[in-house]
């Protein structure tokens, strides 16, 4: 087994300072650095748009982003506003649909990327600690349901 490279080192760390995956093993950590990317984008930049096709996912590590959805005249308007921590666009990478929203980086952002091709592939290489990562992403999504679920219900009355 190759010598960690001072990149997965930082993924690593990136990975076990973000909370959503807090079920994980510290050598699950190690495993599942070598799948994720980390890149910086500039405030401002488009980071997906409403639509395309989703390819992969974000975990914020620094910065924030503003969540965009497209009205009926075509404006793009802010929904929700992303801080440190936060996954986004794990949706489509799971159920392979298009993006439901726009992501724009509110300001310099530093992200962790997990592609879907880089996840198909932890689910063939190391497919517990895969298992892991998609359990997180799963529950991170119901707890945001739910929330939506307690914010719709509180407007009807």
């Amino acid at each position: 087994m190759p010598l960690p490279t001072l990149m997965n080192n930082e993924i690593r760390d990136m990975l076990m300072d973000c909370g959503l995956f807090d079920p994980l093993l510290p050598e699950d950590f190690h495993v599942a650095a070598g799948y994720f990317n980390i890149s910086s984008i500039a405030r401002d930049e488009v980071i997906f748009l409403e639509g395309d096709a989703g390819t992969f996912m974000c975990i914020l590590h620094s910065g924030q982003v503003a969540v965009q959805k497209t009205n009926h005249t075509g404006q793009r308007l802010t929904i929700a506003t992303l801080r440190s921590g936060r996954a986004f666009g794990e949706m489509a990478v799971l159920d392979g649909e298009r993006r439901s929203a726009s992501c724009v980086a509110a300001s310099d952002c530093v992200l962790l990327n997990l592609g879907k091709d880089a996840l198909e592939k932890m689910l063939n290489e190391a497919p517990r600690v895969a298992a892991k990562i998609i359990r997180a992403i799963a529950i991170a999504l119901s707890k945001r349901l739910r929330m939506a679920d307690g914010q719709l219900l509180s407007q009807q009355f």
